[in-house]
């Protein structure tokens, strides 16, 4: 008789954040790879101070509709899952008792360490930090929403005006 508990989730909330614009496989594997961790998600979804340092900031998506591409996406997933918008580098991961684990990319690395170093100020479990692979474009550099923005590759990394 199979164990019930063989195919139980390792950790009960996992958090992913970002800006989220161009909505692209890079995103879908963060996420994806949350909902395989985790029985539920929180996604803080970057707003206002947090996009003014992006390139061709001023093409990034409004925030509603970044939040629906988000939204229709994680609906067909059957997990529970909320989407909060965050205007601070830190976000509710920094007072989450819920949440057991953070999922980033290399280059968000160094803020899952500040969130840890904030929960450990609160008084609470630092969050077990999984680090994806950077998801590359078919040209070999990494597959960016800044590229998209750009006109260069296309939401699955592919060449755009070749």
């Amino acid at each position: 008789m199979a164990n019930r508990n063989c195919c139980k989730k390792p950790f009960k909330k996992a958090i992913v954040g970002g800006a989220f614009d161009r909505f692209h496989k890079g995103h879908r594997i963060l996420i994806d790879t949350a909902i395989r961790l985790a029985d539920s998600i929180l996604i803080g979804l970057a707003d206002g101070p947090l996009l003014t340092a992006k390139p061709f900031k001023e093409k990034i998506m409004p925030y509603e509709e970044r939040k629906a591409l988000i939204y229709n996406y994680l609906k067909e997933k059957n997990i529970p899952f909320n989407i909060v918008k965050i205007i601070e580098p830190i976000g509710p991961a920094g007072t989450d008792e819920e949440a057991d684990v953070i999922v980033v990319s290399p280059e968000t690395y160094e803020r899952a360490l500040m969130i840890n170093e904030e929960r450990a100020s609160n008084g609470l479990k630092e969050l077990f930090i999984v680090v994806i692979p950077t998801i590359m474009a078919e040209d070999g550099k990494p597959l960016k929403s800044h590229r998209i923005r750009a006109g260069e590759i296309d939401s699955e990394g592919r060449l755009m005006g070749n």
